[in-house]
Order: structure tokens, then C-alpha cells, then sequence
């Protein structure tokens, strides 16, 4: 399947990571991909060899959500936060903490901008350090979310296919 854009990261302040893709879909159904835990299920896997064991989502202002992924090995990796701001469906803005000691809470800002039928979605994460965003750049995210982002395309592009039969 042709992609309709590659992950792009970039870090435009000492404590920010901004990741964008475009995906050829509306933001309607890119905004649903990212809410309803059974489809988030489908998508948000990391890395090869990863899998989301845990997916709860509480989708209002001051409400919850949890991921555990399990590794290869076995080991299982943690996150949750509150969401802080829902505009449907332009914008998420929710808390965001690891289960891991060398974390700290950060706060991630997803935009969805549609434009000709297709979105791009601007993720935009702010950490209370420089140190603690360098940590995260040392870790092998960015594999991990294009791998999820690719299987987000495929998925979209599958219902895009229900809605049109």
C-alpha cells in the first residue's frame, strides 16, 4: 500500500518533540482511530514484536486513559494520563506519564488538519525538561510510532472501504 506520508520528528524548543504524518483519510475518522479503544487496539502496537495488552479510555474532559504494550521478552511498558482538552475532532490535549522512573509528565497536544480529504496530524509533546525530552529522543520512539502510524494508515484505508460498500 502507497503511504500517504512518512513520520516526521522534529524538536523546535529545548523541552518540545513535534511528530506529524499525513494520512489520506478525514480527520473525523483519523479523531475516532485515536478515541475508541477497539480501534486504537488495531493500531497502536510500537514497535515490531510489541503488542497494546491494555487499552481504557475515558474520553471527557478530567477522564483517564491507559496503554500497557507488552514486549518480545515479555516486559510490559505502562502509560496513562487525564485528558485536559477534547474538540471533536480537531484536538486531544491530555497528560502523558510512563511507568518508568526516568519519566516525568509531559503534556501531548494531537491536531488533526484536514485539507483536500487528507490529514495531517500534528503531535506535539512538552516536557518540564530539556533532559527528560533528550531521554525520550534517546529511546527508539520514533520506530515505534511509524511502525504504529503505518499500521493506523492501513487501518483507516480499511474503513474508508466499510463505509464505501
Amino acid at each position: 500500500m502507497n503511504r500517504a506520508g512518512t513520520l516526521q520528528l522534529a524538536t523546535p524548543t529545548d523541552r518540545e518533540i513535534v511528530i506529524t504524518r499525513v494520512f489520506d483519510a478525514p480527520r473525523e475518522m483519523l479523531f475516532e482511530a485515536h478515541t475508541k479503544p477497539e480501534l486504537v487496539k488495531r493500531w497502536l502496537n510500537g514497535a515490531p514484536g510489541w503488542s497494546l495488552t491494555v487499552c481504557e479510555i475515558d474520553l471527557r474532559v478530567g477522564g483517564a486513559y491507559r496503554y500497557v504494550w507488552r514486549g518480545p521478552s515479555g516486559q510490559d511498558m505502562g502509560m496513562g494520563g487525564t485528558y485536559r482538552e477534547i474538540v471533536r475532532p480537531e484536538r486531544l490535549v491530555a497528560t502523558q506519564l510512563f511507568d518508568e522512573e526516568w519519566t516525568d509528565e509531559a503534556l501531548g497536544t494531537l491536531a488533526f488538519t484536514e485539507r483536500e480529504g487528507k490529514t495531517t496530524l500534528t503531535n506535539t509533546l512538552v516536557y518540564s525538561s530539556r533532559e527528560t525530552r533528550d531521554a525520550v529522543l534517546k529511546t527508539p520512539m520514533d520506530k515505534g510510532m511509524a511502525n504504529g502510524y503505518d499500521q493506523l494508515e492501513d487501518l483507516l484505508a480499511s474503513m474508508a472501504a466499510r463505509r464505501e460498500a
